[in-house]
């Protein structure tokens, strides 16, 4: 396998079909405010049922992982850029929303694209 971005796309389309374990601290619905030049998450908690499937924490009911959700974020947390998002959220946020290394490395991905797609006007869809 060739060195070209088709490639390289084709190892990160394999990779996002993976098994990974839910952070029991939440999750984060990411997204862009162009009019304001921001990368925004909202945070979600949530409750990890014995299945491994994430629940409303206060209903007990699986929270799909497609469609849409009629819930009530935490806390929404916005940055200029990937750096500044993540030292917000992972440095200056106690405790931090977050309890999984792996969870982070996502959140950090995630976050470098979203500001590439800031910056060049492409779309950006959260993997």
């Amino acid at each position: 396998m060739g060195f070209t971005v088709e490639n390289l796309a084709a190892i990160d389309d394999k990779l996002s079909q993976r098994h990974i374990d839910l952070d029991p601290a939440g999750y984060f619905i990411i997204y862009l405010d162009r009019e304001a030049k921001l990368i925004c998450a909202k945070h979600f908690t949530n409750a990890i049922d014995d299945r491994g499937l994430a629940v409303n924490p206060e209903t007990g009911k699986v929270i799909p992982a497609r469609g849409k959700v009629e819930r009530t974020y935490t806390t929404i947390y916005s940055g200029r850029t990937a750096k500044e998002l993540c030292v917000n959220i992972f440095e200056e946020t106690k405790p931090c929303p977050l309890t999984m290394f792996d969870h982070a490395a996502y959140l950090g991905r995630e976050f470098m694209r979203a500001e590439i797609a800031l910056v060049t006007g492409q779309e950006y869809v959260q993997d």
